[in-house]
């Protein structure tokens, strides 16, 4: 029978995780499953490395396995979904919206990945192109959203948006987030976007500290792209990709957002229970819970 072989993806700011990493080895030697880890640790655990850089060496993984919370998987989706490889969290942060399981369970999630009981589970991802004079000038994607953001917060930004090629918007304010399904209980929640289920096919347009009452949050079909660009006075505007800064605006450029041509794998343990969880997650976070 053929050995899987995980890549594991692990937070080394986080103190917790790195101590934890002796007993993922020893957890993967008894699930009879091969872990590797990133090349600047793996000489030290005797363990298979990989370079997260190299789409080669990424290839050669069946399975992303993060340690942390959230962002650690956001970090790792940037390098692993263009290669199909599913991702699987292990939550050691504190929401955990993404994440599959507890690391105490961390030998059963091996065994279950071992044994191929675990469903795939795709969600929509972003795309995101900057254009100058008819040329595609840089590319990104991302899980849970795009922003385009003022680089002095004390600087409004002032963005014209199309939507399938329509005039839509036209206000000052502090940025815009495109945001996916994934990505509505992330930063698109926080400046007042909806909570939308993660299967829907959708983009959320949530408009941070505009200076409009007629401006609230959108949400449109993905088959729909949204074109954005500034106008007069112009400032500093920085684009990000699910919190990476990837790029500042010129005046002369262009931003078109659309469905990413390919989606985000997740592998599924047991069948999602979304509607039971995911306000407990958003009040774990506030150190509150469901009475």
């Amino acid at each position: 029978m053929r050995e899987w072989m995980v890549g594991i993806f692990p937070n080394l700011n986080k103190e917790n995780v790195r101590n934890a990493l002796p007993a993922v080895v020893k957890a993967a030697e008894h699930a009879k499953i091969k872990v590797a880890f990133p090349l600047e640790i793996a000489e030290e655990f005797g363990v298979p490395g990989y370079d997260q850089e190299d789409p080669a060496s990424l290839s050669r993984l069946d399975f992303a396995m993060t340690l942390g919370g959230d962002g650690t998987i956001l970090r790792a989706a940037r390098y692993v979904t263009p290669l199909q490889v599913p991702l699987i969290g292990v939550n050691m942060g504190k929401v955990g919206f993404l994440t599959e399981a507890c690391f105490p369970d961390l030998e059963k999630v091996l065994k279950k990945l071992a044994d191929g009981a675990y469903t795939i589970e795709k969600r929509s991802m972003l795309q995101l192109s900057i254009w100058e004079a008819g040329k595609i000038i840089k590319k990104g994607h991302a899980l849970n959203d795009m922003v385009l953001e003022s680089a002095d917060r004390s600087r409004l930004t002032r963005l014209r948006m199309r939507i399938a090629g329509q005039p839509s918007a036209n206000f000052p304010s502090d940025g815009i987030i495109i945001a996916s399904a994934t990505g509505s209980t992330a930063y698109s929640l926080s400046a007042g976007g909806p909570v939308v289920h993660p299967s829907l096919s959708v983009m959320l347009i949530t408009p941070i500290c505009p200076h409009a009452l007629h401006a609230r949050p959108l949400v449109i079909p993905m088959k729909d792209t949204i074109e954005i660009e500034p106008y007069p006075p112009f400032e500093e505007i920085l684009v990000s990709a699910d919190g990476m800064t990837i790029a500042s605006l010129e005046k002369t450029q262009k931003v078109i957002v659309e469905r990413c041509p390919f989606d985000a794998k997740f592998a599924r343990l047991s069948p999602l229970r979304y509607y039971e969880t995911w306000q407990d997650r958003l009040l774990r976070n506030e150190g509150q819970t469901i009475v």
